[in-house]
């Protein structure tokens, strides 16, 4: 018996993989590429903003930097008179009765303003049917012409005629207030009519926050005891800390440079009684062209505001500790 002659198995020769260099280069150059336009595609979405702002903000306030250390009518060059504008700010009356008009203003809205909304948000944080129509009716006012609501509250605190007036005289009150055309009653006249148009809009905001606290630390807090008081003191409070922080941000800037609302409905008067920064800034600048001092002003109310913002900042951080 002839024996067969062993099989011999070759192993599997596979070709080795090489990169060669023109293909990375390739590699990369697609890389870049699709990086490149990805790129371009977000500036595309960005940049008409930012062309806005930077033509109608950030253009005229680094101006404003320049102009407060000159003297300018808007007709002739600019001329450097250095910190000329700045000194005329501590011996000008109208200043000082604007910064202390413009604090009242402040000091009167944002507090009232913040505990309407929030107790308004309180109240329609709530799963009832047709809950959205009270809430749209709140919000509504904001979203009115300003104008138009000055004109209105005008026609309501109208001293002689005005239907608040009437209501106080058939109640037994002789001599009510004459709310614009008195200098004790025209700022808190322009603060309630400030506060019933924004309290909707942060009501929204307050609003929002609430929904984002989970049910179950109402549900733990209920089990262990506590009443309504001790939940909105201990749940609610530190828990809508953000949204109060950033509803105090807005509520600062939009009053100290409330300048519309006055400007409708008491330009300023009776007298100063009224007479906010924001609104001296616009005297000086815009109708009498001393671009400026107008701007030496502005300067001053951009100080005032950033201080304000940084001790909010401040608390609100140690707060959060």
């Amino acid at each position: 018996m002839t024996a067969s002659p062993p099989t011999i198995r070759h192993p599997k020769i596979t070709a080795p993989q090489f990169t060669t260099p023109q293909l990375s280069k390739e590699r990369a150059l697609s890389a870049r590429r699709r990086a490149r336009r990805t790129a371009l595609i977000g500036w595309s979405f960005i940049l008409p903003n930012f062309a806005g702002f930077a033509l109608f903000t950030l253009i005229p306030v680094v101006a404003c930097f320049f102009i407060a250390f000159t003297q300018w009518d808007a007709y002739n060059p600019p001329v450097l008179v250095g910190v000329n504008n700045f000194t005329r700010l501590l011996g000008d009356s109208n200043f000082w009765i604007s910064v202390r008009n413009t604090a009242y203003y402040a000091f009167g809205h944002i507090p009232l303003t913040l505990a309407i909304a929030l107790g308004l948000a309180l109240l329609l944080n709530r799963a009832l049917r047709g809950i959205g129509i009270f809430r749209t009716a709140l919000f509504f006012p904001y979203l009115t012409s300003l104008v138009a609501v000055a004109i209105v509250f005008n026609l309501l605190f109208a001293p002689d005629n005005g239907p608040i007036n009437q209501i106080l005289n058939s109640v037994g009150i002789a001599n009510p207030p004459r709310w614009t055309a008195s200098t004790e009653w025209a700022m808190p006249t322009v603060i309630i009519t400030s506060v019933w148009r924004d309290m909707g809009y942060y009501m929204i905001l307050f609003l929002a926050g609430l929904q984002t606290i989970p049910r179950e630390y109402y549900e733990a807090a209920e089990v262990d005891g506590a009443n309504a008081w001790q939940r909105f003191r201990n749940i609610t409070l530190p828990s809508l800390r953000p949204t109060t922080y950033f509803v105090l941000i807005l509520l600062t800037i939009s009053s100290f440079k409330v300048f519309d609302l006055i400007q409708v409905m008491t330009e300023g008067g009776p007298g100063r009684a009224t007479l906010v920064l924001s609104q001296l800034i616009y005297r000086d600048g815009i109708v009498q062209g001393d671009y400026g001092y107008a701007s030496a002003m502005s300067l001053a109310l951009f100080v005032i505001v950033l201080s304000f913002t940084i001790v909010q900042f401040k608390l609100s951080e140690r707060g959060n500790k």
